[in-house]
């Protein structure tokens, strides 16, 4: 059984591939204003699926490059030429014009990306690369260029790193495609070192399909090949999109897009004998299927063709799981325990009841990431100890608020609220460490300071939503 209707409408997909007015109907850049010229290219991008664009730089002007600038970061850290923002901006108009030449005349060459590595909460340490500040602004100009067309391109089941797009719209259409689509199964998949691991000349080849502009491709090889810098040395590369570079999340889009989201519309299309539903953001994806042969089929061809790619999926993060509206009363049968839950953006997904006992998919915070949060909020909050308690609340209440904005959706209430009392745990440690005296504050006088700097309380910041595509 093929998927329905309802399905392509859920995953901002249109017609089948094949279909005429295919291109017409997926919903891409809705909602997200493209400057004139580039509207052009987005216009003909969407007329001819198939056109190639061979001459795209002179859309990398100054006025491109200036709104590349304005989208960096102003306490970002620097590269290795140890430029900050601040010291652009110094002389912008005439930084900007001199880089612009450079850009078009064939001078500009990128510098190697500087590595550095930021602790994680197992102990380890993630790398992470910084580009030269000039090198982001070149970047983010041509990815702007360049997601006017692939825009057009990419599927609806897409959602990481697109204009117009969240994570929380990846999670509504999650949501809504397991509440109303006949999913019995869920692959959780995770792609051992993604970003690390991409092939450059299939990423070339892939980028070519659609871009002819050999100026374009050439930047986009330089950028691959620009190498790291570690401990002053040097290390070239031929494998990987550096995390941290501005295009990154363009070039693993479009690597996926080809690998991934295009095979997967042509397997359920043709393989699959029942419902298959897909969200994806990044590297980070989850089907849902009806039948498990299909789920146990896909992951075999998963495997396969991700390796023949040069990738492969992290087996221990790899799971498919029984889970649905079916999933707890076949278990039951078995004598099994209640259903797995699967974690994708930062939450953890399991079957619920609704107070009627109707089935629902309910999340709440991962609790690996929440562990991640509190050990680095303890960490900044012992930095912060004696400053003033007006700078440590306004801290706090930012950190408050912005938790409650990203994790305030439904059901999710008792984390947030678990969150909040540990955040209150935090700032009365951090109090008695500051002096002797303070080191006898008890929850009585406590509660009379948070009187005075009164913290944000836990509340729902999200509602129930059907996929936004």
């Amino acid at each position: 059984m093929k998927s329905s209707k309802e399905t392509r409408r859920m995953e901002g997909r249109g017609q089948p591939e094949g279909s005429p007015r295919e291109k017409a109907r997926v919903r891409t850049q809705s909602r997200v204003a493209l400057p004139p010229n580039l509207e052009r290219v987005n216009t003909a991008a969407k007329q001819a699926a198939q056109t190639r664009f061979t001459a795209l730089l002179h859309h990398v002007n100054e006025d491109a490059l200036r709104r590349a600038f304005r989208r960096q970061k102003r306490q970002a850290s620097a590269g290795v030429d140890g430029i900050t923002v601040a010291k652009y901006e110094e002389r912008l108009t005439d930084n900007l014009r001199e880089l612009c030449g450079r850009v078009h005349t064939g001078r500009y060459r990128p510098q190697p990306v500087r590595r550095v590595y930021i602790p994680k909460a197992d102990g380890g340490k993630r790398p992470l690369g910084v580009p030269a500040l000039e090198d982001k602004i070149v970047q983010s100009a041509v990815a702007e260029v360049l997601s006017s067309v692939y825009e057009v391109d990419f599927l609806g089941f897409s959602y990481g790193f697109r204009p117009g797009r969240n994570p929380h719209m990846a999670l509504d259409a999650l949501h809504t495609a397991i509440m109303s689509q006949r999913v019995n199964w869920v692959l959780d998949a995770d792609i051992r070192n993604f970003f690390d691991s991409v092939d450059h000349e299939w990423l070339l080849r892939m980028v070519a399909h659609r871009i002819a502009d050999p100026r374009i491709l050439r930047l986009i090889e330089l950028w691959l090949r620009a190498g790291i810098l570690e401990s002053g040395e040097k290390q070239e590369t031929d494998r990987g999109t550096p995390q941290g570079a501005g295009i990154s999340p363009l070039l693993a889009n479009i690597f996926l897009h080809y690998i991934l989201d295009l095979w997967v519309h042509q397997w359920r299309r043709r393989r699959a004998r029942g419902r298959v539903v897909a969200v994806r953001y990044a590297d980070d994806f989850v089907m849902g299927f009806e039948s498990k042969v299909d789920a146990q089929e896909m992951l075999l061809a998963l495997k396969a063709r991700l390796a023949s790619f040069g990738l492969m999926l992290h087996e221990g993060k790899t799971r498919l799981i029984e889970f649905g509206r079916f999933a707890a009363l076949s278990r039951q049968r078995r004598g099994e325990r209640r259903p797995e839950t699967f974690a994708f953006l930062g939450f953890t997904h399991y079957c619920g009841r609704t107070r009627d006992g109707r089935f629902i998919v309910k999340h709440k915070t991962e609790g690996k990431r929440l562990t991640r949060k509190l050990t680095a909020l303890r960490q900044e909050a012992w930095r912060l100890m004696h400053e003033s308690l007006a700078t440590q609340h306004e801290w706090f209440a930012a950190v408050l608020r912005g938790h409650y904005g990203y994790y305030g959706r439904p059901h999710n209430y008792p984390a947030l609220n678990g969150f909040y009392r540990e955040v209150r745990r935090i700032w009365l440690h951090c109090l008695r460490r500051r002096s002797q005296k303070s080191r006898r504050m008890g929850w009585s006088e406590f509660e009379a300071l948070t009187a005075r700097f009164r913290l944000p309380v836990p509340r729902i910041t999200r509602t129930w939503a059907q996929a936004r595509i």
